[in-house]
């Protein structure tokens, strides 16, 4: 069997072409979901360490965020998920989804904060002082003036870190779940196709086309963004 008949026996045969979707589902919307979570989780984290710059009261909540984007970053992803979801969401009946879901949002929580807190100083200085000087409050300023141009900064570094998401989701066949690499796996054990070199070529074009997809938005914001800056 060639490729283009392999392929039309995938799209063609339920039994093969069901797996695809259902994992290409699952695949998004864990990948929507955990970057959702980290985008909060990392304005939450950087917005508390640039805090503690000027607020000792924040220092303890600063070290906390501190050791937090250490032990994710110094820890693999996989062991995150086993941990996530063989002990701590070891409730029965809790869906091992969401558990993989979490684990994915808050690790990419940790690579945003950084993002974020390093274009957050990278913003001039006196942009802050010319927003407290109009009166505006320390979080009018941030909010409205400094944060703004600092997401403007990182918009590149956002769209790598969701395709990093996307393709770190492949790895949540390691607790059972069939998402779209999974799926190859098994319409690859199929008695006609008999090998796994058709499956993981046609689900590799599903990851380009997403990924292109992704990098066709976050080139359109970027223009967007200059545009507005030139207006």
């Amino acid at each position: 069997m060639n490729f283009f008949e392999g392929f039309y026996e995938i799209i063609t045969t339920e039994e093969y072409l069901s797996p695809v979707l259902n994992g290409l589902k699952l695949t998004l919307i864990m990948t929507l979901f955990a970057a959702a979570l980290g985008l909060c989780i990392g304005v939450f984290v950087a917005l508390i360490k640039i805090a503690a710059q000027k607020n000792r009261f924040m220092k303890i909540p600063s070290i906390i965020c501190d050791i937090y984007i250490t032990i994710i970053r110094g820890t693999p992803v996989a062991l995150q998920l086993f941990v996530m979801c063989f002990a701590i969401f070891t409730i029965r009946g809790f869906p091992t989804e969401i558990a993989a879901s979490l684990t994915f949002g808050i690790n990419s929580g940790a690579y945003v904060a950084e993002s974020l807190r390093g274009g957050i100083q990278s913003i001039d200085i006196g942009q802050t002082e010319a927003g407290r000087s109009l009166g505006l409050s320390y979080k009018s300023t941030m909010f409205n003036i400094v944060i703004p141009q600092a997401v403007k900064n990182i918009i590149p570094a956002i769209g790598n870190e969701i395709i990093a998401l996307l393709k770190e989701t492949s790895i949540v066949s390691m607790v059972g779940l069939i998402d779209l690499t999974n799926a190859a796996k098994v319409i690859g054990s199929g008695q006609n196709l008999a090998n796994y070199i058709i499956p993981m070529t046609f689900v590799a074009l599903f990851y380009l086309a997403i990924v292109y997809l992704i990098t066709w938005g976050i080139k359109l914001l970027e223009r967007r963004f200059k545009k507005s800056d030139r207006g």
